[in-house]
């Protein structure tokens, strides 16, 4: 069942309903955006976690689809915010004009009012002008990938080889797959998880993903000494890749594997046909800013647009006051033992502003 309202906006129609309609992906696939904006990923978000979606369309006096715009909320003792769309980086407003755009903000805006959350966030790649804050504080990194892996060991560099190369001396083996390289994959994440001092998600996340788009995600693991030591999780959409999740044990990385994986995923993504990698957000010259761009990627703003129910809190304060918050929530996960943050992991995890 699906609840739905309308309401005229100009020359544009706009509807808000907890499912999307039978063209919003084909809304999508015809134009160049992310993968993210097809239906099934916010609606990951109500099936796995539980959380709220909406979507909100505009539409044009005959019917066809101006713009859309997907929302989940995310309700619990730890806050009530709004998202477009959570756990990823990309989102916002998809359309055909600027009036659609901005309709479809604004009433995005009135239902977080509505919902009574704290704040909403837009994940754009595109600067608003109509008024709305936004957080610049993240970049996502892109490296545009040459034809071959023999033209990218040559952009590399010597001594990025010479890393590479440091983990082939060991005793590794890699592999590539689906949901039967789930539970090797999930082991490396949740222990790097727990020694980030972040809540890991819960395995039947990956394994909703995995369900949901079989054909556009692969694991890779990377062995060492027979343990799987170094994972990564791929989105790969047409000639475009990226890598939302990676992780090396912290024994591992002394001999390179880290820097074999990345090799390992960009080698793979170039033998599928993919053009540009994402290797994913970071803060501008951070420690994974830097890591990133030793690979030849480069920044991409992204501008996370913001409303705030208290003012004083809009603009950049807020990002400052959450990073405050978590380095000092950050610090006491760290020290958990692994089972116990395993566990507490997937309780706590679903319901932060990812």
């Amino acid at each position: 069942m699906t609840s739905c309202e309308g309401a005229a906006v100009s020359a544009l129609t706009l509807s808000v309903s907890t499912a999307p309609s039978q063209d919003w992906d084909d809304f999508v696939r015809s134009r160049q955006t992310s993968i993210y904006m097809l239906s099934n990923w916010a609606l990951l978000a109500r099936d796995v976690f539980g959380h709220h979606a909406r979507f909100v369309e505009a539409r044009y006096p005959e019917g066809r689809l101006a713009g859309i715009l997907p929302l989940v909320q995310q309700k619990s003792l730890l806050g009530n915010f709004m998202t477009s769309i959570p756990f990823f980086n990309y989102g916002g407003a998809l359309a055909d004009t600027r009036e659609a755009r901005f309709s479809l903000m604004d009433r995005a805006r009135q239902i977080a009012h509505e919902a009574r959350c704290s704040y909403l966030e837009l994940r754009d790649t595109d600067p608003s002008s109509d008024g709305w804050s936004a957080r610049t504080d993240k970049v996502t990194m892109i490296l545009q990938l040459p034809a071959t892996t023999d033209a990218l060991a040559k952009a590399l560099g010597s001594k990025l080889r010479s890393q590479i190369k440091r983990a082939d001396r060991e005793s590794t083996a890699v592999r590539t797959g689906g949901r039967e390289l789930l539970d090797d994959f999930y082991g490396v994440f949740a222990q790097n998880m727990r020694d980030l001092g972040t809540p890991v998600y819960p395995k039947r996340f990956f394994a909703a993903i995995l369900e949901r788009f079989g054909g556009q995600t692969t694991l890779v693991v990377i062995d060492h000494q027979g343990v799987p030591s170094a994972a990564a999780f791929l989105v790969i959409d047409g000639a475009r890749a990226e890598i939302p999740w990676a992780s090396c044990r912290a024994a591992s990385k002394s001999v390179g594997l880290n820097m074999k994986l990345y090799w390992e995923v960009l080698r793979h993504v170039i033998e599928r046909g993919c053009t540009s990698f994402d290797f994913g957000r970071s803060t501008l010259d951070s420690g994974t800013y830097k890591f990133k761009k030793q690979w030849g990627a480069e920044p991409q703003q992204l501008y996370w647009h913001r409303w705030e129910r208290d003012a004083r809190s809009a603009g950049a304060g807020a990002p400052m006051k959450e990073s405050r918050l978590m380095h000092y929530a950050t610090s006491i996960w760290q020290k958990l033992p692994l089972g116990v943050a395993n566990a507490l992991g997937p309780l706590v995890s679903p319901s932060l502003p990812w």
